[in-house]
């Protein structure tokens, strides 16, 4: 089993952060994919939230993720199946952290998975940890440009 737990101060607040992470359409900015929301979130949950579920195409695959659970402090997904990776769950924390000039957001961004059988996991877990920490500094970099 892979785990990875990845830091990173984000110049926005915490709401900014979780409405730019759950409009789905919009994701390829930061992360190396294509992102199509195949099913809004269910009744009464915030927009892209729980029950929201979208296709991912990255380097030649293409599977689906939902979204288990989205709050003020917490988004949580999983890969549906097992494909590209087995037993894939992501969790992203996020909490105002104080600061003097503008708002800021300490996130935390843990994934778990399972590499399949001929893929050694250590060099699935350095991709991963390649592409979220790039997310996160295109994220960052995202708010800062809008207050710039």
């Amino acid at each position: 089993m892979i785990f990875i737990n990845i830091r990173q101060k984000i110049a926005a607040t915490p709401e900014m952060v979780k409405s730019t992470l759950l409009d789905h359409a919009q994701l390829h900015r930061f992360f190396n994919a294509k992102f199509l929301l195949i099913k809004s979130q269910n009744s009464g949950e915030v927009v892209g939230g729980k029950g929201a579920i979208r296709q991912i195409q990255m380097s030649g695959l293409e599977f689906k993720e939902q979204i288990i659970s989205a709050d003020d402090n917490h988004i949580s997904y999983q890969i549906i199946g097992n494909k590209p990776v087995a037993k894939h769950q992501g969790d992203i924390y996020f909490s105002a952290a104080e600061d003097e000039v503008t708002p800021v957001t300490a996130i935390t961004y843990c994934i778990q998975c399972a590499a399949p059988w001929w893929l050694p996991s250590f060099i699935l877990k350095f991709f991963i940890e390649k592409d979220i920490v790039s997310a996160l500094k295109k994220l960052n970099s995202h708010f800062k440009e809008q207050t710039i």
